[in-house]
C-alpha cells in the first residue's frame, strides 16, 4: 500500500515535510527535504501570489525532485468594529511593555483574502506544481478540478473521519491526517476545535477502514518509531512539522527553535487563539497565559493575526519568546538542531 503514494509522488521515502507558514519553510528547506527522497512542501498560506511564484521558482531551480505546496482554503469572516477594538485594548499593555506602536491595522476583506487564494492556484497551475494540499477546509469543486486537470496531485486535510470522508468526496487524491499532537494550527473545518481533537493513533484506523483514498499521518511524529506506528496503522506516509522546524535549513526564529530545543520535560504545549483567532498548538508563554481570559471574545482568524503581528515582530527583534507564537507539537523533546537531510535519512535508515 505505501507504494500507491510513494508512486503517485514520484517519492523513496515515505517522509513529507509539513508546510509551515510564515517563513519557516523556506526555498532551502523545501529543496533539502525533496533531495533526500521525501516531499519537502511550501508553506504559502500568508503569502501573496507573486512571493508564491518566486519561491516556487527558487525551488523549481534548486532541485529537479518532487516537491509541493500549501494553501490555506479562506473561510468567509466579517470585520466588526466592536470586537476589533476590544481586541485592540487587550493587546496595548503588549504593545507599550514591547515599545511598539501598532498604528493603523489594515484588514483584507473576505473577497479580498479569497481573490489572492484563486491567484495562488493559477501560479500553482502555471508553474506546474507537482502537489497542492490545503488547509481550513475544502476548495471549491472548480478549483480541484482545474488542478487535478493540470496534472497537480490534490491533498486535503482532515481532524476527524468526518472531514476526511467529505475531501475523498470532493474528488482529492489523498488526505493528512492531523492528530490533536500536531504542532500549528488546527485544521478542522467541519466542527468546532473540542470535536476535532482526536489522537492520532485513533484516528488513522478508524479513517483507512473507512477511505480509500492514501492516509497521510501528522501530529508528534518525531523518530522512526513514528512514522513506523503510523505506518502499521494504516498510513502510507508521516507528514513532520516540528522535527524540521529545528533543522539548519528552517526560516524559524532562532529564539523559536531554542524554545524547542531546550524545553524541559515540564514545558508543555497548549492550545491557543490569542495568536491568531484560530487554535493553535504552541509552547505555553506569558502572552497566552494573559490573554486566556478574553481568548473566546477575539475576532477570528485572520482579523487577529493582524493585531498580533507587530506584537510577534517586537517581541522577534526584542528576543522575547513571551511575547513569540512558538508552535510547537507534543514531542518536542526529540527535536534536534541537524540538517534536513540527516533527518530524513535518521527517519528510514536508523535501527
Amino acid at each position: 500500500m505505501t507504494n500507491r503514494l510513494l508512486k503517485a509522488l514520484s517519492i523513496s521515502h515515505p517522509i513529507i515535510q509539513a508546510p509551515m507558514a510564515g517563513g519557516i519553510t523556506t526555498a532551502e528547506l523545501v529543496i533539502a527535504v525533496s533531495e533526500a527522497g521525501g516531499l519537502g512542501m511550501i508553506g504559502a498560506g500568508y503569502l501573496e501570489a507573486e512571493s508564491t511564484r518566486r519561491q516556487i521558482q527558487e525551488i523549481k531551480a534548486g532541485t529537479n525532485k518532487p516537491f509541493g505546496i500549501n494553501l490555506f482554503v479562506p473561510s468567509p469572516y466579517k470585520e466588526e468594529k466592536d470586537v476589533i477594538h476590544r481586541a485592540q485594548l487587550s493587546l496595548k499593555p503588549f504593545l507599550e511593555k514591547l515599545g511598539s506602536l501598532s498604528g493603523e491595522n489594515a484588514f483584507n476583506s473576505y473577497e479580498q483574502t479569497l481573490e489572492i487564494f484563486l491567484e495562488q492556484v493559477k501560479v500553482i497551475i502555471e508553474e506546474q506544481v507537482p502537489v497542492c494540499s490545503f488547509t481550513f477546509g475544502m476548495p471549491s469543486s472548480d478549483v480541484i478540478h482545474f488542478l487535478k486537470q493540470a496534472g497537480t496531485y490534490t491533498i486535503g486535510t482532515a481532524t476527524t473521519l468526518s472531514e476526511a470522508l467529505a475531501i475523498e468526496a470532493a474528488g482529492m487524491d489523498a488526505v493528512v491526517l492531523q492528530g490533536s499532537e500536531a504542532g500549528g494550527h488546527r485544521g478542522h473545518f467541519l466542527a468546532g476545535v473540542e470535536q476535532s481533537m482526536i489522537g492520532l493513533m485513533a484516528l488513522i484506523p478508524q479513517t483507512v477502514d473507512q477511505v480509500n483514498i492514501p492516509v497521510i499521518a501528522a501530529g508528534g511524529i518525531m523518530d522512526r518509531r513514528g512514522v513506523q506506528a503510523a505506518q502499521c496503522l494504516g498510513a502510507q506516509a508521516a507528514q513532520l512539522g516540528t522535527a524540521f522546524l529545528t533543522c539548519t535549513e528552517s526560516g524559524a526564529n532562532t529564539l523559536h527553535k531554542q524554545a524547542i530545543l531546550e524545553g524541559q520535560q515540564e514545558d508543555k504545549t497548549t492550545l491557543t487563539k490569542a495568536f491568531s483567532g484560530k487554535a493553535a498548538r504552541g509552547i505555553e508563554n506569558d502572552f497566552i497565559r494573559n490573554m486566556r481570559k478574553v481568548e473566546q471574545e477575539l475576532p477570528e482568524f485572520p482579523i487577529q493575526n493582524t493585531l498580533t503581528k507587530p506584537i510577534r515582530s517586537a517581541a522577534a527583534q526584542n528576543n522575547d519568546r513571551n511575547m513569540m507564537s512558538l508552535w510547537c507539537g507534543q514531542n518536542p523533546n526529540l527535536a534536534e538542531p541537524i540538517t534536513a537531510k540527516q533527518l530524513v535519512h535518521k527517519l528510514v535508515d536508523e535501527e
